[in-house]
């Protein structure tokens, strides 16, 4: 997998055949209980080889101290909105989904599938304020808890280090300080950002808004009204297009060629997903970063470069942090009973196996328990990324870097979650009406005109969600 950013889950109509009763909750015990001997379905987005044998592993530990079996099934992100819908149509769907991220919890529950009591069950029992706060916040509609948060990646700012220090240049925590860095280190065939411009690939939006959250751009505000035209949003407008046009390698570039680019040392930053971390560090044999003075130390860029998790814009209060979070949901049709203990034992005795598939890109949204609340993101410490080399974090980032990481899962936010208008955005990530305006920007469509395009075609979707 090249990388989790783009695990956002393409929108798709959900077709629903009537209404179900809710299975019954119950309270829950380590023996399983009644549901000793029972079994129930799980789907999960993680569906690499050695991601799905983590996974069985943990099950089987589920199921020798249950008594519950399970049945794993491993999916695509990509075709399980189809899945869905087909499931939903024929009374099958899973009793319980993992690693499904914010966008398709919002659009399983518009189509009435998910079971919010049992989630609310599974956050009783586990202690509310063993989790971090606002990740509860983005899976409640309300005080309805749609699902149970797990873990957390973040876009970040990755830059060299060794060349903002020789040119004098501050970290780039500012749109000024971006746009200043950008410009200053472009030259010849060294560019000072590469940066995405894909109109077909969810990153591309995913990129503007990390920029766009930082100066306090919303996609919609709290009377539900797309302001992707606002005086906010044509800054960041104005900053994509100017970084993109001036100091970003032209031509559609993507998830793949930016990070190439950076890996190469032909840009001196890259806005990318904290997944890119093992791969900065030289962990990944397929994914290794190509500068000259890496060809010896594969962990020189790495040494080399630095992080910024938010950038403040002008009209902003403060920098914001966009992220993906993933999370445990039951549907309305499980046993909800052994759905609740299998989350429970997933964000529990499971949980650091869990977490250690991709530290890079799982930070903990259960940071410890009741007993030991820091249990878990202490683990998160100690465990090992990469793919075909093997090594922690701190051993390859400074503390600086490792501090920044840490702060993530407390630090995200998200367009439209906090507006009660999370629905909108399944089919904005399916339709890409900002990757497409961002497109345009590269190409050379002035910001004003990119804001007014994406605005409509957002309107459009929002109108169909009424409808």
């Amino acid at each position: 997998m090249t990388s989790r950013i783009t695990k956002i889950v393409a929108g798709a109509t959900l077709l629903v055949a009537g209404a179900a009763t809710l299975a019954g909750c119950s309270g829950n015990s380590d023996n399983g209980g009644d549901d000793k001997g029972k079994t129930i379905t799980v789907w999960s987005e993680e569906n690499q080889p050695d991601r799905v044998n983590t996974t069985k592993a943990i099950i089987d530990g589920f199921t020798t101290k249950t008594g519950i079996k399970v049945k794993l099934v491993p999916v695509d992100e990509n075709q399980l909105p189809q899945l869905v819908a087909s499931a939903a149509i024929s009374g099958k769907l899973p009793d319980v989904m993992g690693a499904i991220p914010l966008s398709l919890v919002r659009q399983l529950d518009s189509q009435k599938l998910l079971h919010p009591d049992a989630a609310a069950n599974v956050v009783k029992a586990l202690g509310e304020k063993t989790f971090v706060e606002s990740a509860l916040a983005l899976d409640k509609d309300g005080d309805r808890q749609l699902a149970v948060p797990d873990s957390a990646y973040a876009q970040i700012l990755v830059y060299r280090k060794d060349l903002f220090e020789k040119a004098g240049l501050k970290p780039p925590t500012t749109y000024a300080d971006l746009e200043k860095a950008a410009k200053t280190l472009t030259s010849g065939s060294d560019y000072g950002i590469t940066l995405a411009t894909d109109p077909a690939d969810v990153f591309t939006s995913q990129t503007f808004e990390s920029l766009a959250l930082g100066n306090d751009c919303q996609l919609v505000d709290k009377s539900g009204k797309v302001g992707l035209d606002s005086s906010a949003c044509k800054t960041t407008w104005d900053l994509y297009g100017s970084l993109a046009q001036k100091y970003s390698p032209q031509g559609a570039q993507t998830v793949d060629t930016t990070r190439a680019t950076y890996f190469a040392g032909q840009a001196a930053m890259v806005d990318w997903s904290t997944y890119l971390l093992d791969e900065l560090g030289g962990l990944r044999n397929d994914a290794l970063p190509t500068c000259a003075e890496c060809a010896s130390d594969p962990t020189w860029l790495a040494k080399n470069s630095g992080i910024v998790t938010s950038i403040q814009g002008p009209d902003g209060t403060k920098g914001a942090t966009y992220g993906e979070a993933t999370s445990w949901l039951v549907t309305k049709k499980a046993n909800a009973s052994a759905s609740e203990k299998f989350i429970e034992y997933m964000l529990s005795d499971g949980y650091l196996k869990w977490l250690g598939m991709a530290p890079e890109g799982k930070f903990p949204l259960r940071t410890g328990t009741s007993a030991n609340p820091t249990e878990y993101s202490d683990g998160w410490k100690n465990l090992e990324t990469g793919v075909d080399t093997k090594k922690k974090l701190s051993d390859i980032y400074d503390a600086a870097t490792i501090d920044a990481l840490l702060k993530v899962p407390t630090e995200i936010d998200r367009w439209a979650i906090p507006q009660g208008q999370g629905a909108l955005l399944g089919p904005v990530n399916t339709q890409l009406p900002i990757s497409k305006a961002v497109a345009s920007l590269g190409s050379g469509t002035s910001a004003n005109e990119a804001a007014q395009a994406a605005n409509a075609a957002v309107e459009q979707l929002q109108a169909k969600l009424k409808k």
